[in-house]
């Protein structure tokens, strides 16, 4: 899902298209990626608006990297 917000933002029942999953589904993971800071959505009268939040993207780049740099020594010594 965040694969295809990157081209922009969609609603989402827009964003639900590419993926088999129920909507209800989809709405439960728009859900969790908005409480963990990775996307924001508006919802304008019917429609809910999904987007990207930078910043968001960029902690967890931020935590991914300071993961790699303790796990890369320890991967390679196996």
């Amino acid at each position: 899902m965040l694969e295809v917000l990157c081209d922009g933002e969609l609603s989402a029942g827009e964003l639900a298209e590419p993926f088999p999953l129920e909507l209800s589904t989809v709405l439960w993971h728009l859900r969790v990626l908005e409480q963990n800071g990775l996307i924001h959505t508006e919802k304008l009268g019917h429609v809910r608006r999904c987007c990207i939040d930078p910043q968001g993207l960029r902690l967890l780049d931020e935590w991914v990297t300071q993961r790699r740099k303790a796990w890369d020594p320890r991967l390679r010594r196996l």
